[in-house]
Parts: C-alpha cells; structure tokens; sequence
C-alpha cells in the first residue's frame, strides 16, 4: 500500500508545479504515482509508508558509499556544530581542492559551486572568454544542466549549426552558438572542423566522455583522441563533463580510463558525498581567467559551502582507500553478468552497457552508440519492467534511458536478489 505517498504527492502537487522539484521524480508515463522517500540507510530507502526498497539509483549517482554513511554523517555533522554558512573563505574548501588537484592530473586549479549545471555553464563562459571564440559543439544525448545555450537536441544525422531548444523559453538567439552533432560520429565532427569555416571559431567542445543521462554510452575507440587532437588544431578547449562519471569510472575518472588530457573538466555528484556540490577545473592559465584574477565573472554565495564540501571530502578519503574500486566493480560484475547471460541464452532484443560502477539495460535496442539509437526503445516494456521491480522492493532509475548505480554497501543478498528478479522478467517477457 502506498495510501500515504499519493496523500503527500497530491498536497504537493497544490503548491509545487506536478508535485515534484524535477521532472524525472513524477514518474511520469510508469503508470504509478511517485514516491515519496522518508529515510535511507546503506543501499536500502524507505518511503513514507514503511515500504523498504534496494535503490539503484543514489540520487542518481552521488552516493557511491551508500546512505547514511557514517563517516559522511559525522563530518558534516561536526561541521554543522561550527557553523553552516559564512560566505567567507574557510580551510576546508582548500582542501578538497587540494585533493581533487592531486587525483585528477588535468586540473591543476579548481572552482567549487552547487550544482552541475553552474559547473557547465561556467566552462563555456570560461572556454569563450579564454579563446575569445563563441561557437560551442555538443552532442546530441549529452545532458550538461538546463542552462539556455545547452538544452538542445538534434534529431539523426544532423550536421546543422541552427540546433532546436529542449525546452521552450530560450531564446533562439542564446542557442545560435550552439553546435550540434551525433555522438561517436567521427566524420560530424572532422569534417566540420577541416570544411567549415566556423571550425576555427570554436571556443569549445563539451562531451560527457561515457554518457549517463542517455543511458551509459562509452566512447568508440579513438573518438576521445580524435577530439583532443581537433580542438587542440584550431585553439579550442576540450571540456569534460564528469559530473557523473567523475570518481565513478574510477579514481581518475572517465579522463584517466581514457588517457585523455581535457583542458577543462566538470565535476559534481559524488565529490559533495549526497550534498550539493559541483566543480569547473582545469590548466591554470585557463582558471586564471576567473575573477577575481581575470574577467570571467563568476560568483555564488553557497559555493564551497563547509557542511557540503565537508561531507564531500569526506567520501574522497573513503573511495581512495585500498581496494575501494575493485570491490565495487565486483558488485557491479555480480549484478549486470547473469543479466548479460540472460539476455544472450533468451535472444532478447536488449542489451547493457556497463562503465565501472554505473551501467544501463536498454529494451529493444542490441547496441546504442548515440543518441539515434534510442529511437527503437520499447518504453511499454520498460514501463511494465520498472513496475515489477518496483512490486518487488527494486528501485531503479524512472526512466528507460538512465544509468544505474551500484554502492560500496550494496550487500550481495540484495544484489543476487535484483539479478534474479531482472533475469526472470528477461525469460517471461523480453
């Protein structure tokens, strides 16, 4: 019975636009109500009647140490003792940039904010007034925050220049700088920058590196090389949005996976440990150009914020521990291989995409390379698929198209329970 949750969901929704502070969280097109989360405690939650699920989601990836963890509770409480906010400088935020800089070679300096999206749409301001160029290529998928000039979508094969907004309210003119192409399309991309004039006017190309907001989508190989050796010929930044896959692929990220170099690379999610906390960093001379040194503006009066950078820093001294990674990647291996072999001995017209502890099961598609291939998705099945985990005390993401998540506390009984639950669906109904 979920009789309280839809009592809170419908006051909610008197006061609170579709009763939910983002889109994802209505559940819109699932054929239930949304949930409503009262507590959380390691790799379980709980919703406001008493119901107990095993979350694959974590926020949609910041809790790689699970909920709750005690030591993350116990920085961010001790901090909380000194004081929440001061809008003034303070230790902690040194270092947690001291640290990032020291496990991401690429960032020699770093700027703390709130959110993904500010860590983004600070990039591209850095990156245009930097190479004072204006022209900024993103693909089509790749989900960088809803700030105006990087909602845009593209429809297959487009090579245009003149991108369609996601969203009405932005303006046509804000998207104009805004250059739209297919991911892992190596001949897009080359062929714009050796045959188009408006290559040379580039400030910057931003990618996340393994994609999460259109399902885990890895690079094909040489498609990263080819873009760090394309921006660097005509004085373009590369940007990497590792706002998901930051700390997630691994300790270096998604840049150190790859063996990419980035000139500027976003972070968020797991670096504020379940705190909202986001990062733009990078090569020092393009830093520099952050007031108060340069003239690239940029401000926020809960950047750095102690309790939230606290919590953050707390969980990079976990995850760095010996053996963090390998253990977790043996979780998510003991999760998504029965699925694989599932989907092999069935035939199904499915397939899942793993990028170290984040991985996707997409329905009615054997591979997906871009954002094309998500057009053959069978969101009927994923619907009737989410609501039989959901029965069951399985929560993943709500959406056909997202990553999942695996934490450091994610037992193996509820693991092999999930991998049985999602294999019997596969043999019944993929």
């Amino acid at each position: 019975m979920r009789t309280q949750s839809e009592a809170v969901h419908a006051r909610a929704c008197k006061v609170i636009p579709g009763g939910v502070n983002s889109p994802v969280r209505s559940f819109k097109g699932l054929g239930i109500p949304p949930m409503i989360v009262e507590s959380g405690a390691g790799d379980t939650i709980r919703d406001v009647d008493g119901n107990k699920y095993i979350d694959y989601c974590l926020s949609w990836g910041p809790l790689i140490l699970g909920h709750a963890h005690p030591k993350v509770v116990a920085a961010a409480c001790e901090q909380m003792g000194k004081g929440s906010s001061f809008g003034i400088a303070t230790e902690v935020e040194e270092k947690m940039a001291t640290k990032i800089v020291s496990l991401l070679p690429s960032i020699e300096k770093i700027r703390m904010v709130n959110s993904g999206t500010e860590a983004t749409m600070t990039a591209m301001r850095l990156a245009r007034g930097y190479t004072e160029k204006h022209k900024i290529i993103k693909f089509t998928g790749h989900y960088h925050g809803h700030s105006d000039s990087l909602l845009i979508q593209a429809g297959s094969g487009v090579r245009s220049i003149n991108p369609i907004a996601t969203s009405k309210g932005v303006n046509p003119a804000v998207i104009a700088d805004t250059i739209c192409f297919p991911f892992n399309d190596f001949n897009a991309v080359r062929s714009f920058f050796h045959t188009n004039p408006l290559g040379m006017e580039t400030a910057g190309v931003i990618l996340e590196p393994v994609t999460g907001n259109m399902g885990v989508v890895t690079p094909e190989k040489g498609f990263l090389e080819m873009l760090r050796e394309e921006t660097s010929r005509v004085g373009a930044l590369l940007i990497f949005d590792e706002v998901i896959t930051g700390f997630r692929v691994g300790l270096k990220g998604a840049q150190g996976k790859y063996l990419i170099d980035p000139d500027l690379t976003c972070l968020g999610k797991v670096i504020g440990g379940g705190f909202p906390v986001a990062a733009v960093g990078g090569k020092a001379k393009i830093m520099d150009c952050l007031a108060p040194l340069g003239q690239v503006y940029q401000a926020g009066t809960l950047s750095g914020n102690p309790v939230a950078i606290r919590a953050g820093l707390e969980t990079l001294y976990c995850i760095e521990e010996p053996g963090f990674y390998e253990a977790l990647f043996e979780k998510t291996r003991r999760l998504t291989q029965p699925i694989i072999e599932a989907i092999e001995r069935k035939q199904a017209n499915a397939c899942l995409q793993r990028a170290g502890s984040m991985f996707t099961l997409f329905f009615g598609v054997k591979k997906v390379r871009c954002k094309e291939d998500l057009k053959s998705l069978n969101e009927e099945l994923f619907a009737r698929f989410f609501r039989y985990l959901f029965e069951r005390g399985v929560y993943i993401p709500p959406s056909s198209n997202e990553a999942w998540f695996l934490s450091s506390v994610h037992t193996d009984a509820h693991i092999d329970f999930t991998a049985d639950c999602i294999v019997k669906f596969i043999e019944m109904y993929a």
